[in-house]
């Protein structure tokens, strides 16, 4: 059975800012520490962690919303790919993201749930607090 993931997370930047840093591909390595590929152009590759995960962009709507396929280097060839939907909102404390991943493969939706503030959340907040 496929899995849905929901979190939010409010991160001390601007929703403007957390936005762009996702989608720079030096920025996004260097708050996650790890080499990654990714554009907002639509139909273009994604990939993160040295390739551990990889999808393409499927749309992204200027400082608001992005949303791409999304899979794991270790699923199997019968896993279908996962979609990935991150929103950008104002908050007071600076800028929150919803994230919803759709699709999440049942043998690692525990892992990935968990993986999302253990190599995403809590290594960006990190960055964004050493300035």
């Amino acid at each position: 059975m496929l899995k849905l993931i929901q979190q939010s997370v409010v991160l001390p930047a601007t929703p403007e800012r957390l936005y762009e840093m996702y989608l720079d591909p030096v920025l996004h390595a260097a708050f996650t520490g790890a080499p990654a590929m990714i554009s907002e152009v639509p139909g273009s590759e994604f990939r993160a962690f040295g390739g551990t995960l990889g999808g393409k962009m499927l749309d992204t709507l200027s400082h608001k919303l992005i949303v791409h396929s999304w899979r794991a280097s270790h699923w199997t060839a019968a896993d279908l790919d996962s979609t990935l939907i991150l929103t950008f909102w104002p908050d007071a404390v600076g800028g929150r993201i919803d994230l919803t991943h759709v699709n999440v493969a049942e043998h690692d939706f525990e892992g990935v749930t968990e993986g999302w503030e253990k190599y995403y959340w809590g290594p960006w907040r990190a960055y964004l607090r050493q300035g």
